[in-house]
């Protein structure tokens, strides 16, 4: 009965992270909106490092090749939610806000000794604003106003597998479906009232490859490297647009009734990644990665925005405190992570960069289980004060609830 209402409830935090759109940033008015930060298991709390972690007990997003770790007979299904309180300022105002959704649906499985698969759902991109836009009437010191909201963002569905050829060494494949819309709207307040709506929809799927490669090891210190490397892909879109007029007297004129157009598509770029893991006398881990998305190379320069190329560090730190398996206490890990990202977005000449600092606890459900309820606490910075610009200072709580299953095991009959 476990199991059953555990897919019951899996089956409903799809439908729920598929029809979510909680987000509240500005610099989502830009491209597809803020890529979500999405790690599964542990790794939320150590940075969202992942490139070289093999936890067979956990599900990785970061490198496919983790897959051929896990164990024969097991069943691993994670679920997890965010929240996340903003904090946004430019030099003359500021605002809060506050929101919450859950962040992914994932499951891994073995097909054979060595060889895993994962499938899941998590959304991929987020956009959420409201800005108002002051603009100067031609021949006028009068000035009209316009107002722009967006909501919305991309999906994504992804199916992987690892496979571990050798001992020590793993390669993985990821094929990635991203899907969804944005929709943004247009006001224009003037003499009379102008309303534009968009619905943009785009899709497109994306690859991704990964190794992983335990190396000898030396005294206590066993270290894992790992890379990965994604294939640039292109996104297409097709729009959706209706617009009307209501004059000053009060008259509603329609302009367009979802009217259908095609839009440019969206370029994603080449990207790579490294990383390296070392675990010390069993109690320690630390873990280093380093991604470079090459986004000059999509030449999707627009207006006052261009894209540049983007470097990702992230360092994370676990601790258990004693090797004792049989007690509770034991078995806790405590977490810490760094992250920074340079960007990709350039505004005004300043490339918009973050960082967060993160926290967390991996507690087992019970005493002699390999069930986790992972926390997390993160707080960060994106953007800037220079130039009229905006900063975004957050605190994020993320919850994962890891399951190992033995669904393949088989009944005695006595």
């Amino acid at each position: 009965m476990k199991k059953e209402i555990l897919l019951l409830l899996l089956v409903v935090f799809a439908n729920v992270l598929y029809s979510q759109n909680n987000a509240n940033t500005p610099y989502s008015l830009f491209g597809l909106g803020v890529e979500n930060k999405t790690a599964t298991g542990g790794l939320s709390g150590l940075g969202n490092t992942g490139i070289a972690q093999t936890n067979p007990f956990e599900i990785n997003l970061f490198n496919p090749a983790s897959l051929g770790n896990i164990l024969q007979k097991s069943f691993l299904y994670e679920f997890g939610l965010n929240g996340v309180v903003s904090h946004l300022k430019t030099n003359n105002t500021s605002s809060t806000s506050n929101n919450a959704n859950f962040s992914h649906v994932v499951i891994a499985f073995p097909i054979a000794k060595n060889w895993g698969m994962s499938t899941g759902l998590l959304p991929y991109t987020k956009t959420g604003y409201n800005i108002d836009i002051e603009n100067p009437i031609e021949g006028s010191t009068d000035t009209y106003l316009t107002r722009i909201t967006g909501i919305g963002g991309l999906n994504k569905f992804y199916i992987a597998t690892g496979y571990k050829p050798l001992k020590n060494l793993s390669f993985g494949l990821d094929l990635s479906f991203l899907f969804g819309s944005i929709e943004e709207e247009s006001q224009i307040y003037s003499e009379s009232f102008v309303s534009i709506s968009d619905q943009n929809y785009y899709s497109g799927v994306k690859l991704k490859t990964g190794f992983q490669y335990k190396l000898p090891k030396i005294k206590t210190v066993e270290t894992i490297i790992g890379g990965t490397f994604e294939l640039p892909s292109s996104l297409s879109g097709k729009q959706t647009r209706s617009s009307y007029k209501t004059t000053s007297g009060g008259a509603y004129i329609a302009i367009e009734d979802e009217v259908e157009n095609d839009l440019e598509n969206f370029e994603l770029p080449v990207s790579y990644g490294f990383g390296i893991t070392s675990i010390i006398d069993k109690k320690f881990s630390t873990s280093i990665d380093y991604r470079k998305l090459l986004w000059n190379d999509t030449s999707q320069d627009k207006n006052n925005e261009s894209y540049v190329d983007q470097s990702i560090y992230a360092f994370g730190l676990e601790y258990k405190p004693t090797k004792n398996k049989y007690t509770y206490a034991s078995n806790i890990k405590y977490r810490f992570g760094l992250n920074y990202n340079t960007g990709f977005l350039k505004i005004s000449n300043k490339q918009i960069d973050s960082y967060f600092v993160s926290f967390g606890l991996g507690l087992p459900m019970k005493k002699y289980s390999n069930d986790n309820f992972n926390i997390s606490y993160s707080y960060g910075k994106e953007g800037t004060l220079e130039n009229n610009l905006i900063q975004e200072s957050f605190h994020k709580i993320t919850l994962n609830l890891n399951f190992v299953g033995s669904w393949f095991n088989k009944k005695k009959i006595d």
